[in-house]
């Protein structure tokens, strides 16, 4: 029988592990954690994405500052806005929210936040202590996919994970993760990208299926072989007359076609999505111990 990997269901459990975290946190006198962001320009999925990260520090006791700036504002005035949230103790970890207007250099913007605040996960820093299994900020939608595998109890020791798609915010990290020796992981790992020339063929060798591209509907039902399990990372908003919204969400995985031939399966939406939201504040609540050991 086919399950759900039920992302919403298990972020709100791991929100509400967190919210008792903070309240012995309060009772204790510890400092509460705070969140900041940044958001440029008025760009309506970030806006949409960083006020549920506002909403998300509100469910679970944390504080959090969202620092708005128009979308001409210059790179070092945003370098400057950086700089300041680095040396502000206050603040345990902060993101700036991307895509960033195309006359900033998003790396150089990258490079310039702290890694011990760095709760995004993207600084060379923690790519590297993340390869090396030391301590680290994990970027969060990897981050949520493992939770996730974990939380389900999902085998993966001895598998053969594929995952589709090499960026390095999901693809890359998520290869690395899955082939460490820990559990999850200890998998036998393959990564397939553009250049890939028998994908459908490698695709259907895999125990476990995690598709990062961007394409909708691009996995279907003759490329996974039964039992797999597959996680859907992708999300794509495409018109839909039918409904009243006048379109619909969808992910890499045809979902019809796919999911009869699964044990586990991740749905679009409520799937990876929620579990990044709540691994973003999993590591702010870790921020205050992980600064402490980047300075050790």
């Amino acid at each position: 029988m086919m399950q759900l990997l039920d992302g919403k269901q298990t972020a709100e459990t791991i929100k509400t592990e967190i919210a008792q975290q903070v309240e012995l946190i309060k009772a204790t006198g510890g400092k509460i954690p705070h969140l900041a962001a940044i958001l440029v320009g008025n760009d309506g999925a970030s806006e949409t994405y960083v006020n549920s990260k506002v909403a998300d520090c509100k469910q679970v006791g944390f504080d959090s500052t969202l620092i708005r700036l128009p979308a001409d504002v210059s790179e070092d005035e945003l370098l400057a806005q950086v700089d300041k949230l680095n040396s502000d103790d206050d603040i345990d970890g902060f993101i700036v929210q991307v895509p960033l207007p195309a006359h900033i250099d998003e790396t150089r913007v990258t490079l310039a936040i702290d890694p011990a605040k760095d709760v995004d996960g993207f600084s060379p820093t923690n790519v590297g202590r993340m390869c090396l299994g030391l301590p680290t900020f994990i970027s969060a939608t990897p981050n949520g996919i493992m939770e996730l595998l974990a939380r389900y109890q999902v085998k993966t020791s001895g598998k053969h994970c594929v995952v589709v798609g090499r960026s390095n915010i999901v693809g890359t990290p998520m290869s690395i993760l899955m082939s460490r020796n820990s559990n999850p992981g200890n998998a036998t790992v393959t990564l397939v990208h553009s250049r890939t020339p028998n994908m459908a063929e490698v695709c259907r060798s895999a125990d476990i299926l995690i598709v990062a591209i961007g394409k909708p509907d691009f996995i279907t039902g003759d490329m996974v072989k039964e039992g797999a399990t597959v996680i859907d990372v992708g999300i794509t908003r495409l018109p839909d007359s039918s409904r009243a919204s006048g379109f619909r969400l969808t992910g890499d995985v045809d979902f019809t076609s796919v999911s009869p031939k699964c044990a586990f399966i991740t749905p679009v939406p409520g799937g990876v999505g929620p579990m990044t939201r709540a691994s973003l504040l999993q590591n702010t609540l870790k921020a205050q111990n992980l600064r402490q050991q980047f300075k050790d």
